[in-house]
């Protein structure tokens, strides 16, 4: 790639080659501008790679090969149509992500038989009742935490809940911009930090869990659904009602790489899915997205619900415009 990159940095300007050393040097810490190159030539195998996929296989993913493997990010200017100059475009390698593409190594979907003499309880939106995988009743009910979308009426497009085990931890964080970075410690960005949250106790697993949060995630919401880009340098996984396929009795948890993009929540298929039932925690609200920082949960781990997580996201969304 040596050559291709030095013919594309000689095309690029001083200001944009000095924008650029920056973005490399702290790794995409801050959100930074467009870096606008010319669009690359087609002829030739190195040098026709285009100019963005040769700098993120250069400074992130060396094992990328094309451009429609990349997403190009929120806060991206080229990328939402507001260059009108159809000659260049941006390769600022901080300004993509990679997708995280179904059937991958790290879909998992959790598929567990409701026992036939609850499925008709099940079946109720309002019922309460939990199960255990072994078919045993549990006797106390999961405490309804959820916030329905129907009830939102201050104009937010959703509503971040922070745990901690079963615990919530501080109030509700409204989003009425488009995007919102969650992270554990200032200064990596502006947002909803968790280091500001106030808590009693915390035990030594969860102050371990929010040491991994780092650059936490960026949730932003985009025509037909929401996103979440892994900003940190450990896994974050999710589950949605929209992730599982129709009419499933279980659910999908998507493992998301640092570095990569995935689309958690869609808007269109929201709308046929009633309740929506978590094995062994009950109802859950249909319009809300759960991810769990760092660890993963179900049966391929010690953890087989999230509330058995140290630190989670409850991402309660309001109705789409």
């Amino acid at each position: 790639l040596k050559p291709a990159a030095h013919d594309l940095f000689k095309k690029l300007k001083d200001e944009e080659l000095e924008l650029l050393v920056q973005v490399v040097e702290s790794r995409g810490a801050w959100e930074s501008g467009c870096v606008l190159a010319p669009r690359g030539d087609p002829r030739g195998v190195k040098q026709g790679l285009p100019p963005q996929v040769l700098l993120c296989r250069l400074f992130r993913w060396p094992d990328l090969h094309q451009s429609h493997e990349l997403k190009h990010l929120c806060y991206c200017a080229r990328g939402q149509g507001v260059c009108g100059d159809l000659a260049v475009l941006c390769c600022n390698p901080h300004h993509f992500s990679r997708l995280a593409v179904p059937g991958e190594c790290w879909w998992q979907h959790w598929e567990l038989p409701c026992p036939p003499r609850l499925r008709p309880l099940l079946s109720g939106a309002g019922s309460g009742l939990q199960w255990a995988p072994g078919g045993q009743d549990l006797c106390s009910p999961l405490p309804d935490t959820s916030l329905s979308w129907s009830t939102v009426k201050d104009g937010c497009w959703c509503k971040l809940a922070y745990w901690e085990y079963r615990t919530r931890v501080g109030r509700l964080y409204a989003v009425h911009e488009a995007s919102v970075n969650v992270f554990c410690e200032l200064p990596w960005g502006s947002g909803f930090c968790l280091a500001q949250l106030p808590a009693a106790y915390r035990s030594c697993a969860v102050r371990r869990a929010r040491g991994k949060i780092g650059r936490g995630l960026l949730l932003s919401r985009e025509p037909g659904g929401v996103w979440a880009y892994n900003r940190s340098e450990h896994p974050i996984f999710v589950s949605s009602p929209t992730l599982s396929p129709p009419g499933a009795c279980g659910l999908t948890v998507l493992k998301v790489l640092p570095g990569y993009s995935a689309k958690v929540f869609n808007y269109e298929w929201a709308g046929d899915r009633g309740g929506w039932q978590l094995p062994g925690e009950g109802p859950c609200d249909p319009h809300s997205i759960r991810i769990s920082f760092a660890k993963g949960w179900g049966p391929c781990y010690s953890r087989q619900f999230i509330t058995s997580c140290p630190c989670w996201l409850e991402v309660l969304l309001n109705q789409p415009r």
